[in-house]
């Protein structure tokens, strides 16, 4: 994978990528390569007839979400091999996009919510995982911000979270008094169970004092949606799209929603008032003259 290490230390030192993006990149030009390899195709001569194949190729194994993916990491690699003067042309911008369904982002109903965060606090595992579902659902973070934050980014006090997020853009976000509760309840009554005499400032921990990982909170979700009979797939961006849904249903302005989530840009947060809309639908098949 020439080039390849040089051209992520370059998005990850110059363009501020987070270890999540460049991963993700890792991930998609492996796959190209790995495919270009056994085929004995160099990546310098490559022909619009070999990408046609190898998106097909993608495309058989994965979703078409993928292979669009893919094919913007390979034209973005391929801007980088024009500037280090690698090839002459980039032969991606030949490539028609593969199209995408733009299917709904799956929302919980205000009732799910209500059940979700009816967590019973027993212990310290109890105290974390409503203390974090309580602090997603009222500040719409991302799974790796919440994961990522530390004891001085929540200030119990003013009632606010400070967050950074992709392109290490900080924000500043207000959060609920039933979010604080359940924060102060953790931090000050259960945190220092699972800590185990350790230094870590992380804010959300593991059984073994560490930082909860993604996958770990995402495994704690699932076990937690089965106990509450939420028959739904619920991954934790789906609060994070429930938080921005209701707040739109609520009469929140789509520009506050924006600095809210950390868009950069206001078309993708338009997809909620798409959802919304949705909702006002399922409303109206209520009535009675429907």
């Amino acid at each position: 994978m020439e080039y390849v290490d040089e051209y992520l230390d370059y998005l990850f030192l110059d363009k501020k990528y987070s270890k999540n993006t460049i991963a993700s990149y890792r991930n998609a030009l492996k796959k190209y390569f790995d495919y270009i390899d056994n085929r004995e195709i160099n990546y310098k001569n490559i022909n619009v007839g070999d990408i046609e194949k190898f998106l097909s190729f993608l495309k058989k194994i994965n979703s078409s979400k993928t292979a669009y993916y893919t094919l913007t990491v390979l034209k973005n690699f391929y801007n980088y091999l024009i500037i280090e003067k690698v090839v002459g042309e980039n032969i991606f911008y030949s490539i028609d996009m593969p199209k995408l369904s733009h299917n709904l982002p799956s929302v919980l109903s205000y009732e799910e919510v209500d059940k979700l965060l009816d967590i019973k606090v027993n212990d310290a595992f109890t105290a974390r995982n409503k203390a974090i579902l309580e602090l997603m659902y009222a500040s719409g973070l991302r799974i790796s911000e919440t994961v990522n934050l530390r004891l001085y980014d929540i200030d119990l006090t003013n009632n606010i979270v400070k967050v950074f997020g992709k392109g290490s853009k900080e924000r500043i976000i207000p959060i609920g008094d039933i979010a604080t509760k359940a924060l102060n309840e953790y931090i000050y009554t259960y945190r220092n169970v699972l800590i185990k005499n350790k230094k870590n400032d992380y804010l959300f921990l593991n059984n073994h004092g560490n930082k909860l990982t993604r996958q770990g909170l995402f495994k704690n979700l699932k076990l937690l949606l089965k106990e509450k009979g939420i028959d739904k797939n619920v991954s934790p961006h789906t609060i994070r799209h429930s938080f921005a849904t209701h707040l739109l249903n609520n009469g929140a302005d789509l520009r506050v929603i924006q600095e809210l989530l950390g868009h950069s840009s206001i078309k993708t947060t338009q997809i909620y008032t798409h959802i919304s809309n949705e909702h006002l639908k399922e409303q109206y098949r209520s009535h009675p003259h429907e």
